[in-house]
């Protein structure tokens, strides 16, 4: 057992990433109860519905879970900026029949803040972790306070040493292959982005915390590699998609079994920040990379009717289909079973 297990009270190397969208607590419990770490993704809940899922954590397991929060700086609205994106998406309004100037402006994903730091303080998670840096210091003394290990996402050495000088308990090391949003801060140009066995080893010899190897991790082989070049455990998310425990949807699932799936990229163009997903319409036609997108998350607003209605024709060409590089992990089995074959227990 590492350092890192006794530190966060898992048997198991194996986190969950923490994946908004396409889960609640049920996957996180599953996997926590599997003897890993569950994760629940924290960013797109109210306060109440957050409530909510930790109630059902506390009624349904006893184990440590980890709930993960973006810390990103909310962006000034650009009228201008907006206008011009909007325009980018006129022709497929016109064509789903959908009103441009009924779309709704309030963002989907907000900064961790005194509200969310409260509830943390009344639950006490075993583990809090945050995505894009950490929030200022006064929230993440109040982190502290509640007893919560401190986990946060680098990807380059500079964010994981500037991580470590501010007091994290272990680095996630998240390689270039990982789906989702990149949870670089520091800068944000993609060409500082490496694969999680170049940076794995380098973030290892920089950093006296323990690390955690993330992204293209799908099976027990890779976790051993990971660990062999001195992980203390390892994050793995796509392959946990197609689990029953999952909310992933129809045309995700669909699109994760597909031949599509072995085509990734980084974009921006769902939120205005770069993020790995399979390659559909929305991509090819607008990005994957766009100068025009909003800063993240104001761009998520403006596609979103297209999601639901194409959705709703057994559609994903509008939809944010999240996934790694490595999609060979993704079996329809359940979580526990998923996890235990991670760490080759099974």
């Amino acid at each position: 057992m590492t350092t890192l297990q006794r530190m966060l009270g898992i048997e198991l190397p194996i986190i969950q990433a923490p994946m908004a969208g396409v889960q609640d607590s049920a996957l996180a419990i599953a996997v926590s109860n599997a003897g890993g770490l569950g994760s629940l993704p924290c960013a797109m809940l109210t306060a109440d519905t957050l409530q909510r899922e930790l109630e059902t954590i506390r009624a349904r397991t006893s184990r440590p879970i980890n709930l993960n929060f973006f810390c990103h700086v909310m962006p000034e609205p650009d009228a201008e900026r907006e206008s011009a994106w909007r325009k980018r998406f006129a022709d497929y309004y016109a064509e789903f029949g959908l009103d441009i100037a009924a779309i709704p402006t309030a963002p989907a994903r907000q900064p961790f803040g005194a509200e969310m730091a409260e509830i943390v303080g009344e639950f006490k998670p075993a583990v809090v972790s945050f995505h894009f840096g950490l929030p200022p210091d006064d929230l993440l003394e109040l982190v502290r306070s509640a007893g919560a290990r401190i986990l946060s996402s680098a990807t380059t050495v500079e964010e994981a040493l500037w991580l470590e000088a501010r007091g994290v308990d272990a680095v996630i090391a998240q390689g270039l292959e990982a789906g989702g949003h990149r949870g670089m801060f520091l800068n944000e140009d993609i060409i500082t982005q490496v694969g999680t066995f170049v940076l794995l080893p380098q973030i290892v010899d920089a950093v006296k915390v323990p690390v955690i190897a993330a992204g293209g991790i799908a099976d027990a082989r890779g976790v051993k590699a990971a660990l062999a070049l001195g992980a203390a455990a390892v994050q793995v998310g796509t392959a946990y998609l197609l689990c029953p425990e999952a909310t992933t949807s129809a045309v995700h699932r669909a699109a994760l079994k597909s031949e599509a799936a072995k085509n990734t990229a980084l974009t921006n163009v769902f939120t205005g920040r770069p993020a790995r997903g399979i390659v559909n319409r929305m991509v090819r036609e607008l990005g994957p990379m766009s100068d025009c997108a909003p800063r993240f998350p104001l761009a998520a607003s403006v596609s979103a009717p297209l999601r639901t209605k194409a959705e709703s024709r057994g559609s994903g060409d509008f939809s944010p289909l999240w996934a790694g590089q490595n999609v060979s992990g993704c079996r329809e089995i359940p979580a526990a079973e998923l996890t235990r074959q991670l760490a080759g227990r099974s």
